[in-house]
């Protein structure tokens, strides 16, 4: 099944705070490959990040997204035939480095992603390698599908903590500082896991008001009141600026655990003697494994996020002004997912 000289619709990064919709040609499958059409696609921080112009790996031209689910129309793989509904992951490791024989593919020296290196998925057609692909379950609609990348970051990040922590997670007090889609829905990880003693740290008050209501948390401005002092077992970071990062090491309790997944700025300095006469623990994360994929897509069908309802659906058409709500702080929501076929 060829799809030469067929053209689509796909939202396209022309220049520093613009997408533009655009006809484009759409793939074929290459060897290895598979052609999904795109029934759902998330726009990401880092999608955010390179619409501003502060990503210098995506230039203008290229189609963004890479959290997405889809259905096969064109295979040059064996393993997956057409109608099969799918999300993947968006990383193409190498598959023989020493971190992807470990399980820990998200290091893979050699990675490229799609959405970066390749054409991503705000369009109404994608390709991509088939062995980055995961089936999806019956009953988990592409809307939902579509949050796997976002909420495998926060699954991993979660996980890293849990095992560097003291004691059991459901014991301490937590502190998310930013409540969008990967704090958002750390937040409601932690809350399925049983941390009662949760705030989050947001800004924007619409968003404020939407985790109070899912997460069943406390919710503040940090521009209004800084978190308690030396209080909480474990920080997560999901903005990674400069005054994040110093309100990471402020609060945390001596002993604690500090994970940094934003990267906002890419440079800071932070209290290192607390870091240091506190014996904090402070980690990076990246991404995710294949396996912390396949578990958050069971995760999903299994309703641990919650009914996310705060996710807001637009047509791909509605793209551009998507993205400039969202650079404007007009959304309560957290995740804005785009839907091609509407």
């Amino acid at each position: 099944m060829s799809h030469t000289g067929v053209k689509m619709q796909a939202l396209v990064y022309t220049q520093p705070n613009e997408v533009q919709l655009q006809q484009r040609e759409a793939p074929t499958a290459q060897p290895g490959d598979v052609v999904l059409r795109i029934d759902a696609v998330g726009i990401c921080g880092s999608d955010l990040h390179a619409y501003h112009g502060h990503d210098p790996r995506r230039k203008p031209g290229l189609v963004l997204g890479h959290e997405f689910a889809g259905t096969v129309i064109d295979s040059a793989s064996a393993d997956w035939t057409i109608g099969q509904r799918v999300t993947g992951n968006p990383l193409i490791t190498c598959g023989h480095c020493d971190y992807c024989v470990q399980g820990r593919d998200n290091l893979c020296a050699n990675r490229t992603m799609v959405g970066m290196t390749r054409p991503g998925a705000f369009a109404e057609r994608m390709s991509i390698p088939a062995r980055c692909l995961i089936a999806l379950p019956d009953a988990l609609d592409a809307a939902t599908a579509a949050l796997t990348e976002p909420a495998a970051t926060a699954w991993h990040a979660v996980a890293l903590s849990a095992r560097a922590m003291a004691r059991p997670l459901g014991e301490g007090r937590v502190l998310v500082l930013g409540g969008g889609a990967i704090g958002m829905l750390a937040a409601l990880l932690l809350r399925h896991q049983g941390v009662d003693r949760l705030e989050v740290a947001e800004v924007n008050s619409l968003r404020r008001a939407s985790i109070e209501q899912h997460a069943r948390c406390v919710a503040f401005d940090p521009r209004q009141r800084t978190a308690d002092d030396s209080a909480f077992e474990l920080v997560i970071d999901a903005v990674g600026s400069a005054t994040t990062r110093q309100a990471a090491l402020a609060a945390v309790r001596p002993g604690g655990v500090v994970m940094h997944i934003g990267l906002q700025d890419w440079a800071s300095e932070i209290d290192m003697r607390k870091l240091t006469l506190a014996e904090i623990t402070l980690l990076g994360t990246y991404t995710y494994s294949m396996a912390d994929l396949r578990a958050t897509v069971a995760a999903l069908d299994r309703g641990v996020f919650g009914d996310l309802s705060w996710v807001e659906r637009r047509p791909l058409s509605a793209g551009a002004q998507a993205f400039d709500d969202l650079h404007h702080g007009r959304l309560a929501a957290a995740k804005v997912v785009l839907e091609p076929s509407i």
